[in-house]
């Protein structure tokens, strides 16, 4: 594809999407890649921050996170969960991973959806993200919620963790 070569190889350079950040010592942080940054409530989130706060949890073996359309923020986080092996999917498990996900990350970047899945991958082993995103703007657009899925707001004793 010509036109997206040209886009990569812009003014001499290579430009690969991916997104990091430089701190004040020169230390740069892999931030994620430019076409899985959303937003939700005006701030950019990266998914592979979330994620690797969700895989730190002992019942998740994989994890994708992407935005689900939501009314009042445009879109919150919403973790596509794979449970490790020995864990059976049901609320208190979701209850949980969305707890640990209140006590380890700020307020505006919290999981506000989960569900357990398979992950769609690609020949090679990468989770197809695109087609996670593609699935909640579907449901979202049909005003249906997948029977699977649990949001924050099922469990209001969340609220009183913090």
């Amino acid at each position: 594809d010509p036109e997206k070569t040209a886009e990569a190889l812009r003014g001499g350079v290579y430009h690969t999407g991916d997104i990091a950040e430089r701190d004040d010592e020169g230390v740069l942080t892999y931030v994620g890649r430019a076409d899985d940054i959303f937003k939700s409530s005006d701030y950019k989130l990266s998914p592979f921050e979330l994620e690797s706060v969700v895989l730190e949890h002992p019942a998740v073996a994989e994890v994708a996170v992407v935005p689900s359309p939501d009314p009042l923020k445009l879109s919150v986080p919403k973790a596509f969960v794979v449970l490790a092996s020995h864990v059976e999917p049901g609320a208190e498990v979701a209850k949980d991973i969305l707890g640990f996900c209140r006590e380890h990350l700020a307020p505006y970047k919290r999981i506000r959806r989960l569900e357990f899945t398979a992950l769609p991958k690609t020949i090679s082993g990468k989770i197809r993200r695109v087609e996670l995103r593609l699935a909640e703007e579907e449901q979202h657009a049909a005003g249906t919620t997948p029977s699977g899925e649990y949001r924050d707001t099922d469990f209001p004793e969340l609220k009183e963790r913090g």
